[in-house]
């Protein structure tokens, strides 16, 4: 059996990126669902979240984050879980074996962009 060598990075390189981040110091409500919450409610805290996300200077590494390691909850990069299954092509990110399928048709929140 051959030895492999893993290389780690410092954990201040993988996370630094969030220093510059426009969410930084922010209530964390405003990116991940309450319990119970629904329907009108969480459509709007979405579009909130999504507003202060499209004027993030990190968006990008927000979102290659996310997808990286299978966030599955919350807004990351300006992207609900349901975005970021369909860029991954799952159906579930807590369970990501499950290809998405055609008939499969889970809704994304409207985006009231002003």
């Amino acid at each position: 059996m051959a030895d492999t060598v893993r290389v780690l990075n410092p954990l201040s390189e993988e996370w630094d990126w969030q220093r510059s981040a426009a969410c930084r110091g922010m209530d964390s409500s405003y990116f991940f669902c309450p319990p119970h919450e629904r329907g009108p409610a969480r459509d709007h805290r979405v579009v909130d979240a999504k507003l202060i996300c499209r004027e993030c200077p990190v968006i990008a590494d927000c979102l290659a984050h996310a997808l990286r390691v299978r966030e599955s909850y919350g807004i990351w990069g300006g992207h609900t879980e349901v975005e970021r299954e369909r860029l991954l092509g799952i159906t579930d990110l807590r369970r990501p074996g499950q290809l998405r399928t055609a008939g499969d048709h889970r809704t994304v929140p409207p985006d009231r962009t002003p």
